[in-house]
């Protein structure tokens, strides 16, 4: 009998290996992303001191408008420039970018795009 792979448990296997190695620092944060059905959310995470610098999502009271009538890669280039701007009102200017184990295309590009088009560096 063929068994289904859960693909969401592949993907926390690879999150797990990637953090071994990915770490945030006061210097330089970590950028890390988790995309749902229908929503994406980022956030600067401090891994020193366990704290998130700053975040973004479709889900932000302030972000809703800016999503009505976009798809899901506009919406994600949004998110990806408005983390950048809180970022860099924060003073953060690099990050180490965690894509959560998801693969690099299609929302988790493009909300790289968007931050690196906001001025993070990574």
């Amino acid at each position: 009998m063929i068994n289904k792979l859960d693909k969401n448990n592949e993907r926390q296997r690879r999150h797990a290996r990637v953090r071994k190695t990915v770490h945030g620092t006061s210097s330089r944060p970590r950028l890390c992303v988790y995309r749902s059905l229908s929503n994406i959310y980022a956030q600067i995470i401090d891994d020193d001191k366990g704290i998130t610098l700053a975040s973004a999502s479709t889900m932000d009271k302030a972000m809703r408008g800016m999503m009505k009538g976009k798809t899901k890669l506009e919406q994600a280039t949004i998110v990806g420039q408005e983390i950048a701007k809180r970022a860099i009102e924060k003073g953060i200017k690099a990050v180490v970018f965690d894509r959560g184990g998801y693969l690099f295309t299609g929302r988790i590009k493009n909300i790289s795009d968007g931050a690196r088009a906001g001025g993070l560096e990574f």
